[in-house]
């Protein structure tokens, strides 16, 4: 999708942020991060809870009904304690109410059998006292029996696994807002900081039907121009297919500021992938070409130039690679002349884009060249080093391409051609590693 610009003066190797946000950077050189919304994909799913309700055993239902049965064969002297006991079980302050006037009850029936033991009570009296044992016994019975079910699920045992909802597994709660963050971008709820760059800062985001997005704000298209531009190639980034790109979501150009909502891939970056685990395997190299390359096809089609293809824009997603950052480029191209900024990661560059021919797909083959060779060799074709050297080799260099499988090494060589009508389309770099 959208891209941020490289400086001609920054020749340190382009830091990545992307949509692994826990590796985020602070910085970004040329990325945005992207968000999976829609109802049907996999983090609609998120919102459902995972626990369950846990059956009160065996053991418990049998301490129940012994409880139950303590007025009973106690001829209700044992009530106020067993209410009493359900009222400190069960948190309530109505059956602590209850467990005080059975006390009173059984008390006053207690307290007359011992006064007149030795003599007869009046009538009136002795119905009072009656009562009260009644009332303690066949009350306490009653009310416990009703209150077996209740006794049983009031403390539940904890399952042994904490359930924890998805969305909260993986939005980091821990993480503490910069000043001047924002906490609403339009109508989507800001979680945090992706990157930031030259041109603008990402933001992972919750959308209102509650899918996490990344929103791209872009602080340069600051004039009406610039934005009408923008938001006619955003729409033509919503024709690419999306079986190995991350898809448009919305875009606004009203406001402060630009910014575009994608769609999340759920991974890390190309870069970061080989960073920490080295160089790709024939096979896995083989599969990553067969679908950026495809990728690629498909952001051709739409009419579209993607100008700044490196591993830090390919996603592998747990459906495989995804290709991000397409569809802007040529809409902040107007802006990067005015102030001085160049379109593009130097490593990745085209010799085109660097001697200022015009830049159609075949820049974008060359720099997918310079890509596989970053993937078979854990390093840029053309180093890393200083922009004035990364820019020689780019213009006069040709790399070694020993490292690649046997299978890629002729494709990726007629793409790193000098010249731009030399190298094949993207469609035929497609067919030709199927061949």
């Amino acid at each position: 999708m959208a891209h941020l610009t490289a400086q001609v003066n920054a020749p340190a190797p382009c830091p990545q942020v992307f949509h692994s946000c826990p590796q985020a950077r602070e910085e970004l050189s040329t990325t945005c991060a992207h968000a999976r919304y829609g109802v049907g994909h996999g983090d609609s799913l998120s919102a459902m809870q995972h626990s369950h309700p846990v059956r009160p055993s065996g053991t418990a239902w049998a301490a129940a009904v012994a409880w139950a049965c303590l007025p009973l064969v106690t001829c209700g002297y044992a009530t106020p304690f067993s209410i009493g006991f359900a009222a400190y079980w069960m948190r309530s302050v109505w059956h602590a109410l209850a467990a005080s006037i059975y006390l009173i009850a059984i008390g006053a029936f207690t307290l007359g059998a011992l006064v007149y033991a030795d003599a007869e009570a009046p009538e009136d009296l002795a119905i009072l006292f009656t009562l009260g044992l009644l009332l303690s016994w066949f009350g306490g019975v009653v009310h416990s029996a009703v209150l077996v079910p209740f006794m049983v699920r009031a403390r539940p045992r904890r399952p042994a696994y904490q359930p924890v909802e998805l969305r909260q597994r993986t939005t980091a709660p821990s993480y503490q807002r910069r000043p001047g963050e924002p906490q609403w971008i339009g109508h989507y709820r800001v979680l945090r900081s992706l990157g930031r760059g030259g041109q603008g800062a990402v933001y992972l985001a919750m959308a209102p039907n509650g899918v996490r997005v990344a929103v791209k704000v872009l602080h340069d298209l600051v004039d009406d121009t610039a934005r009408a531009r923008f938001a006619r190639e955003v729409e033509s980034a919503r024709r690419v297919a999306t079986f190995s790109t991350a898809r448009v979501l919305d875009v606004n150009i009203g406001g402060p500021h630009a910014y575009i909502v994608s769609e999340y891939v759920e991974g890390p970056s190309l870069e970061q992938l080989v960073r920490k685990h080295g160089p790709r395997d024939e096979d896995s190299l083989t599969r990553l070409a067969l679908s950026t390359s495809g990728a690629l096809a498909a952001i051709h089609k739409a009419g579209i130039v993607h100008r700044d293809f490196k591993p830090s824009n390919v996603l592998i997603g747990p459906d495989g690679p995804r290709v991000i950052d397409f569809g802007i480029a040529r809409a902040l191209d107007q802006v990067t002349v005015t102030t001085g900024k160049m379109v593009g990661t130097p490593p990745y560059m085209s010799p085109e884009q660097l001697t200022g021919e015009a830049v159609g797909p075949a820049s974008d083959v060359f720099s997918w060249a310079v890509t596989m060779m970053f993937a078979a060799t854990g390093r840029p074709a053309f180093g890393e080093d200083t922009v004035p050297a990364v820019f020689n080799r780019v213009l006069n260099f040709h790399p070694d391409l020993s490292p690649l499988p046997p299978a890629l090494r002729g494709v990726v060589g007629a793409c790193l051609s000098k010249r731009a009508a030399d190298r094949p389309s993207a469609s035929d770099v497609m067919l030709a590693i199927v061949r």
